[in-house]
């Protein structure tokens, strides 16, 4: 199990540089929609991708950790006020993305059957995006205090 629980843990680790790396990226093609117009749409779509494919290893590496039994137990995690304080912040990410993500799947929709495209939200997903990279920035903190124990319910 030390292997899986050591694979497991790089890919929670990567996916956290991939995110944070695409998320920013995300954000400054967006705010260049906003300004430039639906020219500069494209220059958002790559970002986006790898913002899902973070997402993913997220999801998948995290839920192994939890249900895998390779590092913690589950109740270490139950118990574990960062725990919950990371799943908020993950799932706030996650209720402030569907926005973002149902545009971005427009535009591309438009893009591929060449239509045009309604950028008037940019200046609103930025701002989104600027809480969401926030969000991640402040994950990292939970997850060190959390894999200390602190903040355990008794």
């Amino acid at each position: 199990m030390p292997k899986v629980a050591a694979l497991l843990s790089a890919l929670h680790v990567l996916s956290l540089g991939i995110g944070l790396g695409a998320v920013f990226a995300r954000g400054r093609a967006l705010r260049g929609i906003a300004t430039e117009g639906s020219s500069a749409v494209r220059s958002a779509f790559l970002p986006d991708s790898l913002w899902g494919l973070a997402a993913l290893l997220w999801i998948v590496s995290g839920l192994g950790r939890l249900f895998g039994g390779v590092e913690k137990s589950l109740d270490f995690y139950l118990y574990n006020g960062f725990f919950w304080l990371k799943m908020g912040m993950f799932a706030s990410i996650f209720a402030l993305e569907i926005t973002p993500m149902l545009t971005l799947v427009r535009w591309r929709i438009a893009v591929r059957s060449g239509e045009s495209r309604e950028t008037s939200k940019a200046a609103l997903l930025a701002r989104i995006n600027t809480v969401e990279l926030v969000l991640v920035v402040l994950i990292p903190f939970a997850a060190a205090a959390m894999a200390r124990g602190l903040w355990l319910f008794t």
